[in-house]
């Protein structure tokens, strides 16, 4: 086995009682003091993520443009410098090989944010499908990511970096400077949370996390609170909602594909065989990654995540289920020691998030 991969922020971490786990190949921090009070606590002010684990990858040069379009499904046609979008990197058969964020930097420069377990793929899928004269950089090492999420995060942003926050919109990001050195801010999330997160010289992210902790309204949240509070608001996790066997649009994506260019992939959308729907357990019994749902005695799919829901008092879950069958309404989910009732519901799950909250 592989030694696993440390952010800058991880000798803090096991300092200050973290309890560490493996995840996509890297030792990182689950919790600090306990899943639910850091889910909790997200949603009532603000918490702070070490997600250095992150890919960030730099392409520039005359036609960047044009080669990442017929690379990724993302609409650059309308993405304007100072604006980042959401969106997929497809193999042939419209398979999602990653969801990542593409920002555009300058008008041929860009910056994409891929999921820490995919970094070395991604750089090699994209590197071989691009001219070979552009500029193309895989900086995942040299950039630290923190992110900042709740909705008090916006003070808290204005307290240690101050400036004009207010007039940054959702999916929106500028440069900053702090203690003498730059990074970027970028109003972003995968939380439901009005945030914030921060891209910055690695050896530079004890400097911002050690500004971001001295704010009362603060504290650290690890990948589990992170979990729970996407899984409330119907974000997907890859390698579990999202993977090579299904395309965007089975995963619900498919109003949100509106680039014209003819990107690897985009044949094998029009092939729906299963669709992602939300499920809603009352109780507090969750289910888990790879238990079958049925309608009767019938198999219709399987759980793709789940998970109890703090903010709402009961579990929920997300599941592939066939497409003919995507509009029934109750459903059972049989694990290896559990059978639970399960009921249809529309995704996000948890309607009282401050994302896309107006400032100022």
């Amino acid at each position: 086995m592989s030694e696993l991969l440390t952010t800058p922020l991880h000798a803090w971490h096991k300092e200050n009682g973290a309890r560490m786990v493996p995840f996509a190949g890297w030792d990182m921090p689950v919790q600090y003091v306990g899943i639910l009070e850091e889910h909790k606590h997200t949603r009532a002010a603000a918490s702070i993520f070490d997600i250095s684990h992150m890919g960030e990858f730099l392409l520039a040069g005359d036609g960047a443009t044009d080669a990442l379009a017929r690379v990724v499904t993302h609409n650059l046609a309308t993405l304007a410098p100072g604006k980042c979008r959401y969106g997929f990197l497809l193999n042939e058969k419209g398979g999602v090989l990653d969801d990542l964020i593409v920002y555009r930097l300058e008008t041929e420069k860009y910056m994409l944010v891929v999921n820490g377990a995919c970094i070395d793929s991604d750089f090699a899928w994209i590197g071989s499908r691009i001219p070979k004269d552009l500029t193309f950089v895989n900086q995942s090492f040299g950039i630290a990511k923190i992110d900042l999420q709740g909705p008090t995060s916006f003070d808290v942003l204005s307290r240690v970096i101050p400036g004009d926050w207010a007039t940054l919109g959702y999916f929106g990001f500028r440069e900053a400077e702090v203690e003498g050195f730059r990074l970027i801010v970028s109003r972003t999330g995968y939380t439901g949370e009005l945030g914030y997160e921060f891209y910055l010289p690695w050896a530079k992210a004890q400097v911002l996390w050690d500004l971001l902790m001295a704010d009362p309204d603060v504290r650290p949240a690890g990948l589990g609170a992170r979990d729970t509070l996407r899984l409330e608001v119907g974000l997907p996790l890859y390698g579990q909602d999202l993977d090579t066997e299904h395309t965007p649009v089975e995963a619900g994506y498919g109003a949100m594909l509106k680039s014209e260019a003819d990107f690897i992939g985009k044949a094998g959308l029009e092939t729906v065989r299963e669709k992602l729907i939300g499920l809603r357990i009352d109780g507090r019994r969750s289910a888990r990654h790879y238990d079958e749902v049925f309608v009767g005695e019938t198999r219709v799919g399987t759980v793709t995540s789940g998970s109890i829901a703090p903010s709402l008092g009961c579990c929920v879950a997300m599941a592939y289920v066939r497409a003919d069958m995507a509009d029934e309404t109750s459903f059972t989910i049989k694990g290896a020691r559990t059978s639970l009732e399960a009921v249809r519901v529309d995704m996000p799950f948890f309607t009282a998030g401050t994302a896309r909250r107006k400032l100022g």
